[in-house]
């Protein structure tokens, strides 16, 4: 469901998008630490994409995203694009709402994981808003070209409700995951057989004190977890993890300013952790990439974008060559696309 201010700030970003079209599209970014900087698509029969998710499976890039005419509308499915090393296939919908009695609901969120063996995995949702909304999972065994039928996951799990799961090392993965039907609430969900049913740790946040969604994951040394959460608080929190996470630290807040929008975040192989996020307590501009060695004292090191605008709802992975990628809305209109060599990023 929509407020004024949302459709407003929709109205806002299509004005933005019509100026960079008319520009020739925003310039590569500069930074020596960016390879490449481009749309993953130049036109789209929809008005809005947004929310996008990426993998890497079978030596190519996965990008998905959902797409219809506005947020929460039943035309609104889920877009897959795939990249072999020579640019962006042409999006299609690999999933829609609609039911076994014909009515059709939005999709929302979808989050792509590639396990160290077996498919690539499509989580997203489906229903007439989060509150409502349920989890779905579908898979590719041929690196995002098909898809599987989609099954509804189980009553009491959503799957990654944004950001995408980790694998630990004893091959368990885990879903990060959150409510917001009443009160925000941030919940883990595991999986011992690579997906095939889940379990849910009970809600990490035990007051609406401190609401969150949209956790990420990340890994430290010696089995420690952190996760980093979007709240209403205008800051990024914090929870931690010692034993796998079964059991986590209550919820507490950081001193990164975030104005209640997606954030993502990975652990690079050298062992530092990256955040990307929107760097301001009330607009979703600009956005930027923070380095941590321990995951507590973070620094900004390259603006993805700013300015006019809204960029947003990041998403991020690190593939096998080192290199990292990163997609994100672009004015809620187009899906932007950036590569960073992360040994040349500034500090630390």
């Amino acid at each position: 469901m929509f407020t004024n201010r949302l459709v407003f700030r929709k109205l806002f970003s299509w004005a933005a998008d019509a100026r960079t079209r008319l520009s020739g599209g925003p310039p590569q970014n500069l930074d020596p630490a960016v390879i490449s900087d481009s749309f993953i698509f130049s036109r789209s029969r929809h008005a809005m994409s947004h929310a996008s998710t990426i993998a890497a499976s079978g030596g190519r890039l996965v990008a998905a995203w959902f797409g219809g005419s506005l947020e929460s509308r039943p035309d609104v499915g889920i877009m897959v694009s795939l990249n072999n090393g020579s640019g962006w296939s042409t999006p299609v919908e690999v999933a829609n709402g609609t039911q076994p009695d014909g009515v059709r609901y939005a999709c929302w969120n979808p989050v792509l994981f590639q396990p160290a063996s077996g498919p690539l995995l499509l989580f997203y949702k489906v229903g007439r808003n989060p509150r409502t909304w349920w989890g779905m999972c579908t898979e590719s065994t041929d690196h995002g070209r098909t898809w599987k039928t989609p099954e509804r996951l189980a009553d009491d799990i959503l799957g990654p409700i944004k950001n995408k799961p980790v694998q630990l090392a004893n091959g368990e993965l885990l879903s990060p995951s959150s409510t917001e039907s009443g009160d925000w609430r941030v919940h883990i969900e595991h999986s011992t057989n690579l997906g095939d049913s889940w379990k849910r740790v009970l809600p990490i946040n035990h007051s609406e004190d401190l609401a969150a969604i949209q956790p990420s994951i990340l890994t430290h040394a010696e089995g420690v977890l952190q996760l980093v959460c979007r709240t209403r608080h205008r800051k990024i929190a914090e929870s931690w993890s010692s034993d796998g996470g079964k059991t986590w630290s209550e919820l507490q807040l950081t001193s990164l300013k975030n104005p209640n929008s997606g954030i993502d975040a990975v652990s690079l192989a050298d062992g530092r952790q990256l955040l990307v996020y929107n760097r301001s307590s009330r607009r979703r501009t600009p956005l930027v990439v923070a380095l941590s060695h321990d995951g507590k004292r973070w620094r900004d090191s390259l603006v993805l974008a700013h300015g006019f605008g809204e960029f947003s709802y990041p998403a991020v992975i690190q593939t096998d060559d080192g290199l990292v990628h990163i997609t994100y809305s672009w004015n809620l209109s187009r899906i932007r696309h950036v590569v960073i060599d992360p040994e040349k990023l500034r500090y630390p």
